[in-house]
């Protein structure tokens, strides 16, 4: 299978208005997959398109519908919609694929394009790669479709109401808990308010008016320091903060105590009594060690979900998670849903007769430390095999032996390199984090001296993928 040029771990991601996230580049998507779609399914096939709320996304939306409809594909635009929400209604509304118009925790100006396959769940690399061959040869060898053989658009009625129906059979009744939502000016700012307050949550909502700009700006689950002060000087029994697409959240106990996805995942893996659980590489020990001392197997995978999906399926399990909030429940739904996971844990907490903080209170947490250097793109893949830089992570490893771990990976949605340092004590973490940063940036300049591009950049830390 030949190389991906644009699909990197979560759709195709970049600049809105610069390739490829332009709309010349999304209508040729849509008819490659028009065309895909007729030749796997051999009928006329139906596509479900959703977005979040960035300025650009009515822009690509109308493009990848003309390169659909131009095709022959019929579209229902179900306009602003959670990517988890784009996936339940590809198998609600029995449509062979869906696409989402979203580049997620990304910041504002980036935008993106996410297909889901007829199970509501991402293609796979092999499918990307196949469409990405379409891309490359146009429209040649395919029949010309006018006429009657042209798609049509139709707008979903909102009263029909499927996904949230589907989330409000996933709910427990809150019986009037104080709930503090951020909805990161994103995909969740109507749906996820009208959910919690169905269920019977007094809610205290903020960032929750998108004006096409403001998405994930110092707001959501990248940010979420501003719910944590939230709950605290409201007297909220619990806060939750979505991304933009809302396939992830962060919760916040009463003390403003973040409750990352380790968390998260630990909570869901006891009270569903799992025998296993999939994580990644980033998932903090102290979340490990309690797994295992209650007897729940913790396999780690590659960062991105699609890594913990295929983690799941191969070990033949339902629940997995990154420590960003994205985890996956597969008994109940084929992607990572913020709403979803949200209301898992509230549930639990609820079976349990425990409130969240005591949860949070037994979960150990190891000192932890996430830097992000921003790098030339063509060389974030290269300098993680750089040669000193391996060299300090084969040191660290070995000074950190069996109670800590070390990590440089290059983000799979951004030009960023990501160092994690992990140990029993700060003053390791800071160490290593310090010596690390260091051997990527020495790295970073010798590229520069060649030529290749600048040097690397230090950025805010984040536990995005």
């Amino acid at each position: 299978m030949s190389a991906r040029r644009y699909f990197g771990t979560d759709g195709i991601r970049g600049v809105a208005g610069a390739n490829p996230m332009t709309a010349t580049f999304a209508l040729d998507l849509g008819a490659a997959t028009a065309d895909h779609l007729y030749e796997r399914h051999g009928s006329r096939p139906k596509v479900v398109v959703g977005r979040d709320t960035r300025r650009s996304g009515p822009m690509l939306v109308a493009a990848m519908t003309a390169g659909l409809t131009s095709r022959g594909a019929d579209v229902v635009d179900l306009g602003v919609m959670p990517t988890p929400g784009v996936s339940h209604m590809v198998r609600a509304l029995g449509a062979q694929a869906g696409v989402v118009v979203s580049a997620s925790h990304n910041p504002f100006d980036d935008n993106g394009l996410k297909l889901f396959g007829p199970d509501g769940a991402k293609l796979t690399d092999e499918e990307e790669a196949e469409l990405e061959l379409r891309l490359g040869t146009g429209q040649d060898g395919a029949p010309a479709r006018m006429g009657a053989d042209l798609g049509q658009a139709s707008r979903y009625r909102s009263e029909d109401g499927h996904y949230v129906r589907f989330l409000l059979q996933q709910a427990p009744y809150l019986d009037g808990l104080r709930v503090g939502l951020d909805c990161a000016h994103g995909a969740a700012y109507a749906l996820a308010p009208a959910v919690f307050q169905r269920i019977g949550a007094r809610l205290d909502v903020i960032h929750a008016k998108p004006d096409g700009i403001n998405i994930n700006a110092g707001c959501g689950s990248t940010h979420p320091e501003s719910l944590s002060q939230r709950v605290v000087a409201a007297g909220l029994d619990v806060g939750v903060t979505f991304d933009g697409d809302a396939d992830r959240a962060l919760l916040v106990d009463r003390r403003g105590r973040l409750v990352s996805g380790d968390h998260i995942l630990a909570i869901c893996a006891v009270a569903r009594g799992e025998r296993a659980v999939v994580a990644t590489h980033m998932t903090n020990l102290g979340t490990e060690r309690y797994l295992a001392e209650r007897g729940i197997a913790l396999h780690r995978v590659a960062v991105g979900d699609r890594y913990v999906l295929e983690g799941l399926r191969a070990e033949g399990l339902s629940l997995g998670g990154e420590q960003s909030g994205h985890v996956l429940f597969l008994d109940k739904a084929p992607t990572g849903d913020g709403i979803l996971t949200a209301l898992q844990v509230l549930a639990a907490c609820r079976a349990a007769g425990r409130p969240l903080e005591a949860w949070v209170d037994e979960i150990p947490v190891y000192p932890q430390r996430l830097v992000s250097l921003r790098v030339p793109a063509a060389a974030k893949d290269g300098l993680t095999n750089d040669p000193e830089v391996g060299a300090a992570v084969a040191a660290a490893t070995v000074d950190l032996g069996g109670n800590g771990r070390v990590l440089v990976r290059a983000s799979g949605t951004e030009p960023l390199l990501r160092i994690m340092v992990e140990a029993q004590t700060q003053e390791a973490v800071d160490q290593w984090t310090e010596r690390l940063t260091a051997a990527v940036r020495g790295a970073a300049e010798r590229v520069a001296a060649r030529g290749g591009a600048p040097a690397a950049d230090a950025i805010a830390p984040s536990v995005a993928p």
